[in-house]
């Protein structure tokens, strides 16, 4: 195997530089580095911006080191804020949009940060107002938000107890220069929520993207200056900050950016429009853009994508053969995580395994262990260990859950794989996912890849509930792929489906059709809501 060159950066390092300053002095100034809407912004714009947003935030007091909370949509001001915060030394944090007022309140606290910048389009969402005379940030007792003290309203009005973003940045100087930062100082948080308890702050360095950019965009995507990039997932999320802001942002290239709910005919429409050339999606997603009927007397246009990619989830075999034959482009599947930052482990163009999440990524490595921390033979499913320099320095004020996370230079991903003889590898779940029926440990991903096979099948999802002796028994959730309420005769079909190529006691023992399945925002399965649990 040919050695990988290792990642040499300088002991004084600012992010922010690296993406965004250097293009002027490279030249690319008047390119457009963000596509939203009809708004094109140059990457002189776009350094200009993130300037003002720096010399912003130190008037109004923030320090290096401090949080600086980003409850933005996906626009050009997430960009700028990002960046500016970092070029100054602070840190900033990205949350999800879409949580609820009680989720940002404690994201508030638990990050400390008395700057918050905010989409005027989900600050009600942010703030739970009490009274119809009290604005939004004002209706919040002191006492429970204990740091925040100033909020910046992207788009705002002028009466809503905020300051105006654009005030804010109109009144700012665009020249700044860059603190002086180390590369291994802390650049940014990314919360994961994990499976169970409050979300756990992952502290990201400085020189983390440029790790994902070498090893994944470059190595793998061979991201280039002409590319232009989309992503269905959005910015606050690990996966969708790197697809649509910092890989683009590292080689000069576009980034297209679709601020609203990413509904298969907004989807097609961006595409159209605005013909991006990498395609960042989740498996529900590509899901649902295959079940969306194309316009009348045509197929949807998506000749100009040379790679599609998905992570999240699995990707089923299934899925990846119904896109490729309508649309003519093959989905190089992949696993990341918060944690890590990105990708860990990917298929390639060319080498594509369906069903797989490919090898392990070239600078990275991974390791399948036992319960006791064993290697296991081949094929055989263990716990998947990754060693990345990505990867985060640990979890903000967490220290038993890093320690019990962040071994040295290996993370516990949390997953189940096993390894095929040629190196790819197999998701087989989460570690609580895994169930043992008849005696054998059962994964439910096994079962939902041949449930998927079925060409009734749209979605299926696997979950285990106790028979009448309280054994463990596989329920099969499914939702058929022409929308109507499967039917007895399917659901005998379906179990008989399995057993044809699947051990007996693999058999679903129930059958249930639902019209959707339950999934986080980023499109993973919430298995919890189909077993009951709260």
């Amino acid at each position: 195997m040919t050695p990988i060159a290792p990642i040499v950066l300088p002991d004084q390092f600012n992010a922010a530089e690296y993406f965004v300053d250097r293009h002027i002095a490279e030249g690319r100034g008047e390119k457009v580095a963000i596509e939203c809407g009809d708004d094109l912004v140059s990457y002189r714009q776009l350094f200009e911006l993130v300037n003002r947003v720096g010399n912003g935030l130190r008037r109004l007091g923030v320090r290096p080191e401090e949080r600086v909370f980003l409850f933005l949509q996906d626009t050009p001001a997430f960009a700028a804020c990002f960046f500016g915060a970092i070029k100054i030394g602070a840190v900033p944090v990205p949350v999800n949009t879409l949580l609820k007022p009680a989720d940002c309140e404690y994201l508030l606290n638990n990050s400390r940060a008395r700057v918050a910048i905010v989409s005027h389009s989900v600050l009600s969402a942010m703030f739970a107002s009490t009274s119809s005379n009290l604005a939004p940030v004002e209706a919040i007792p002191q006492s429970r938000l204990r740091y925040l003290e100033t909020v910046v309203v992207v788009g705002g009005g002028p009466n809503d107890g905020t300051v105006s973003f654009e005030s804010f940045t109109r009144q700012s100087s665009p020249v700044l220069e860059a603190e002086a930062t180390s590369r291994d100082d802390a650049a940014f948080w990314l919360y994961s929520s994990g499976s169970t308890g409050q979300p756990k702050a992952c502290v990201h360095l400085q020189h983390d993207m440029v790790v994902s950019v070498e090893r994944y965009a470059k190595a793998i995507l061979n991201i280039r200056e002409n590319d232009r990039v989309f992503s269905v997932a959005k910015l606050f999320f690990a996966y969708g900050l790197g697809n649509a802001l910092y890989f683009p942002l590292a080689v000069g290239a576009t980034s297209i950016l679709l601020p609203g709910p990413p509904k298969p005919q907004a989807v097609f429409d961006v595409i159209e429009r605005h013909r991006p050339t990498l395609l960042f999606s989740v498996p529900s997603n590509y899901v649902k853009l295959l079940a969306h009927p194309a316009p009348e007397g045509r197929e949807f246009n998506l000749s100009m994508i040379r790679h599609a990619i998905s992570a999240g989830e699995a990707l089923p075999a299934a899925v990846f053969h119904r896109f490729k034959r309508r649309f003519g482009v093959e989905i190089l599947d992949a696993i990341g995580s918060t944690e890590a930052l990105h990708m860990m482990i990917s298929n390639v163009a060319g080498a594509v395994r369906p069903g797989s999440s490919g090898k392990i990524i070239p600078g990275f490595e991974a390791k399948i262990l036992d319960d006791s921390d064993r290697p296991v033979a081949l094929g055989a499913i263990g716990n998947l260990l990754v060693k990345a320099d990505s990867t985060c320095a640990g979890y903000w004020n967490q220290h038993e859950k890093t320690k019990n996370t962040i071994e040295g230079h290996w993370i516990r991903t949390g997953d189940k794989y096993y390894q095929d003889a040629d190196g790819y590898f197999w998701y087989a779940g989460r570690s609580d996912d895994m169930v043992k029926v008849s005696g054998v440990w059962v994964s439910p991903i096994e079962i939902e890849r041949v449930l998927s096979e079925h060409p009734a099948v749209q979605e299926a999802a696997v979950v285990f509930r106790n028979d009448a002796d309280e054994l463990p028994k596989p329920v099969a959730c499914i939702v058929t792929r022409d929308g109507t309420v499967g039917t007895p005769e399917l659901g005998r079909e379906l179990q008989e489906f399995v057993a044809s190529q699947l051990p007996i006691f693999k058999r679903p023992r129930w059958v249930a059709f639902l019209p959707e399945l339950p999934k986080t925002a980023t499109g993973k399965l919430q298995r919890f809501k189909l077993r009951g649990e709260r």
